[in-house]
């Protein structure tokens, strides 16, 4: 039997607790939603006067980090360098801010921002994973 890390709600919020910390710092307002390594949603918070569709967005860029095992940033590095097959990946979330989640070396779920401007999504996400580190 193969034995794994599991990423826990309490670690969940940890992660938050991380990325709405910098979000805060720069008066930026998000939707920080975090998924277990099957993509199911563990954790979502929206900070007040957000815009609703940050909602889906944070959760797919969450989802998409787990299911392709890597950074948004790198479909959104593709189309933007010309590789359009990125678009038609079912999933895909061509924008910065969503990143997997790593205990050991092993994907344990997905943090994904929604919210200010892409790049300012991927520091807010970046910020988030250290804490679990």
């Amino acid at each position: 039997m193969t034995v794994k890390p599991l990423l826990t709600l309490e670690a969940a919020k940890r992660i938050a607790a991380a990325a709405d910390a910098l979000a805060k710092s720069n008066d930026w307002r998000v939707v920080i939603a975090i998924v277990d390594d099957g993509g199911h949603l563990l954790y979502l918070q929206r900070e007040h006067d957000t815009q609703f569709g940050g909602i889906e967005a944070a959760i797919m860029k969450a989802h998409a980090a787990v299911a392709f095992q890597r950074p948004t940033k790198t479909s959104e590095d593709a189309v933007a360098g010309g590789r359009l097959i990125h678009l038609a990946l079912p999933g895909v979330i061509p924008a910065e801010g969503g990143v997997p989640l790593l205990i050991d070396g092993v994907i344990v779920g997905g943090l994904g921002i929604s919210g200010v401007r892409s790049f300012q999504d991927g520091q807010i996400a970046a910020a988030g994973a250290a804490a679990l580190a």
